[in-house]
Protein backbone atom coordinates (compact mmCIF):
# COMPACT_ATOMS: atom_id res chain seq x y z
CA UNK A 1 0.00 0.00 0.00
CA UNK A 2 1.17 3.73 -0.74
CA UNK A 3 1.64 6.30 1.65
CA UNK A 4 -0.78 8.69 2.21
CA UNK A 5 0.05 12.17 1.45
CA UNK A 6 -0.34 13.91 4.76
CA UNK A 7 -1.61 16.90 2.68
CA UNK A 8 -4.11 15.17 1.25
CA UNK A 9 -5.56 13.58 4.35
CA UNK A 10 -5.84 17.26 5.81
CA UNK A 11 -7.99 18.02 2.74
CA UNK A 12 -10.46 15.18 3.39
CA UNK A 13 -10.60 15.61 7.10
CA UNK A 14 -12.69 19.15 5.53
CA UNK A 15 -14.28 17.78 2.85
CA UNK A 16 -17.88 17.76 3.09
CA UNK A 17 -19.99 15.51 0.58
CA UNK A 18 -21.88 12.91 0.92
CA UNK A 19 -19.59 10.44 -1.39
CA UNK A 20 -16.76 11.19 1.14
CA UNK A 21 -15.54 7.44 1.75
CA UNK A 22 -16.61 6.59 -2.22
CA UNK A 23 -13.81 8.71 -2.69
CA UNK A 24 -11.89 8.08 -0.18
CA UNK A 25 -12.09 3.93 -2.00
CA UNK A 26 -11.05 5.69 -5.07
CA UNK A 27 -7.87 7.14 -3.74
CA UNK A 28 -6.95 3.39 -2.37
CA UNK A 29 -7.54 1.74 -5.19
CA UNK A 30 -5.38 4.42 -7.28
CA UNK A 31 -2.81 4.45 -4.59
CA UNK A 32 -2.74 1.03 -4.17
CA UNK A 33 -2.53 0.57 -8.26
CA UNK A 34 1.36 1.41 -8.00
CA UNK A 35 3.84 3.05 -5.71
CA UNK A 36 5.44 5.27 -7.83
CA UNK A 37 2.14 7.19 -7.56
CA UNK A 38 1.84 9.98 -5.48
CA UNK A 39 -1.21 12.42 -4.81
CA UNK A 40 -0.79 16.09 -4.13
CA UNK A 41 -3.53 19.10 -4.05
CA UNK A 42 -4.10 20.53 -7.08
CA UNK A 43 -6.31 22.98 -8.04
CA UNK A 44 -8.23 22.45 -4.70
CA UNK A 45 -8.38 18.60 -5.19
CA UNK A 46 -6.77 15.63 -4.84
CA UNK A 47 -4.43 14.26 -7.89
CA UNK A 48 -2.65 11.87 -8.41
CA UNK A 49 0.67 12.11 -10.35
CA UNK A 50 3.42 10.12 -11.26
CA UNK A 51 5.91 12.26 -13.94
CA UNK A 52 2.97 14.87 -14.58
CA UNK A 53 -0.79 14.50 -13.53
CA UNK A 54 -2.44 11.42 -14.24
CA UNK A 55 -6.16 12.28 -12.33
CA UNK A 56 -8.12 14.23 -9.98
CA UNK A 57 -11.24 14.12 -8.54
CA UNK A 58 -14.30 17.17 -9.02
CA UNK A 59 -15.03 17.52 -5.38
CA UNK A 60 -18.11 19.46 -5.46
CA UNK A 61 -19.76 16.21 -7.58
CA UNK A 62 -22.24 14.74 -5.09
CA UNK A 63 -24.41 12.19 -7.19
CA UNK A 64 -21.19 10.05 -8.10
CA UNK A 65 -17.41 10.48 -7.51
CA UNK A 66 -16.33 11.73 -10.84
CA UNK A 67 -12.24 11.47 -11.54
CA UNK A 68 -10.88 13.64 -14.66
CA UNK A 69 -7.96 11.96 -16.24
CA UNK A 70 -5.92 14.57 -17.62
CA UNK A 71 -4.83 13.35 -20.20
CA UNK A 72 -7.33 10.21 -20.64
CA UNK A 73 -7.38 10.29 -24.61
CA UNK A 74 -4.03 9.21 -24.76
CA UNK A 75 -4.32 6.44 -22.62
CA UNK A 76 -5.78 3.03 -23.66
CA UNK A 77 -9.21 2.12 -21.67
CA UNK A 78 -10.40 -1.71 -23.42
CA UNK A 79 -12.91 -1.37 -20.17
CA UNK A 80 -14.22 1.59 -21.66
CA UNK A 81 -15.02 3.36 -18.52
CA UNK A 82 -13.81 6.67 -19.66
CA UNK A 83 -16.05 9.54 -20.76
CA UNK A 84 -15.48 12.61 -22.85
CA UNK A 85 -15.16 13.81 -26.43
CA UNK A 86 -12.87 16.14 -25.93
CA UNK A 87 -8.94 16.23 -27.51
CA UNK A 88 -7.58 15.51 -24.37
CA UNK A 89 -9.21 14.73 -20.94
CA UNK A 90 -11.62 12.18 -19.62
CA UNK A 91 -13.34 11.59 -16.85
CA UNK A 92 -14.37 8.17 -14.97
CA UNK A 93 -17.92 8.33 -12.84
CA UNK A 94 -18.30 5.94 -10.07
CA UNK A 95 -21.95 5.41 -9.08
CA UNK A 96 -21.51 3.50 -5.56
CA UNK A 97 -18.91 0.28 -3.56
CA UNK A 98 -20.48 -1.95 -6.30
CA UNK A 99 -19.70 -0.40 -9.11
CA UNK A 100 -16.06 0.70 -7.96
CA UNK A 101 -15.38 -3.00 -7.58
CA UNK A 102 -16.38 -3.47 -10.91
CA UNK A 103 -14.32 -1.23 -12.32
CA UNK A 104 -11.00 -1.34 -9.81
CA UNK A 105 -9.39 -3.29 -12.87
CA UNK A 106 -9.80 -0.84 -14.98
CA UNK A 107 -8.89 1.95 -13.16
CA UNK A 108 -5.43 0.15 -11.73
CA UNK A 109 -4.94 -0.45 -15.57
CA UNK A 110 -5.15 3.27 -16.52
CA UNK A 111 -2.69 3.86 -13.96
CA UNK A 112 -0.26 0.93 -15.19
CA UNK A 113 -0.57 2.58 -18.92
CA UNK A 114 0.61 6.10 -17.47
CA UNK A 115 3.08 4.82 -15.52
CA UNK A 116 4.47 2.87 -18.53
CA UNK A 117 4.18 5.52 -21.09
CA UNK A 118 5.84 7.82 -19.03
CA UNK A 119 8.45 5.60 -18.57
Amino acid sequence: MNVRNPEVDLWFESYDNPRKDLVQAVRSVLLDADDRLVEAIKWKAPTFVYRGNLASFFPKSTKHVTLMFHEGASLPDPEGILEGEGAVARSAKILDQADLERKTPALQGLVAAWIIARG
